[in-house]
């Protein structure tokens, strides 16, 4: 008796792409949980305001927490050391200076940052403030 061959074996001709969007998917989403955390390390209640403008330019950004710690950049700093190192870091003495300070710090402890900053030589400081919502906060 003659035997037919059958060929069972085909070739792949077209991707499958659906592991292909599954993990573009997972991605995406991994991205837009750790873009927010990535733009600033300290997290800071920066107060509302009316008038805000947007930041476009890299500057330098001292920041003020609930602790009252102060960093520049997302380096702890003294504030003994703070005009030293914020003119090494400067360009140019008229450049700005980003302060983020949170909402809950007493003023003193924030005039005494801005008035370091101004014995150091720095004349430009930008407070950074958040848009003022409609919304009541609730905590």
């Amino acid at each position: 008796m003659p035997q037919l061959s059958k060929s069972t074996q085909t070739s792949l001709s077209e991707i499958n792409m659906v592991p292909f969007v599954d993990v573009v998917l997972v991605l995406l989403i991994i991205f837009m949980i750790t873009a927010p955390i990535l733009q600033s390390g300290i997290e800071v209640d920066l107060p509302k305001t009316h008038t805000v403008k947007e930041i476009t330019e890299q500057r330098l950004v001292i920041t003020l927490d609930k602790s009252q710690r102060i960093y520049l950049g997302n380096e702890p700093v003294n504030i003994h050391d703070l005009g030293a190192k914020v003119r090494s870091q400067l360009r140019r003495p008229q450049d700005a200076v980003f302060l983020r300070c949170d909402e809950t710090v007493p003023f003193g402890s924030f005039a005494m940052v801005v008035d370091t900053l101004r014995q150091s030589g720095v004349t430009n400081i930008s407070i950074v403030t958040e848009p003022l919502s409609d919304r009541p906060r609730t905590r």
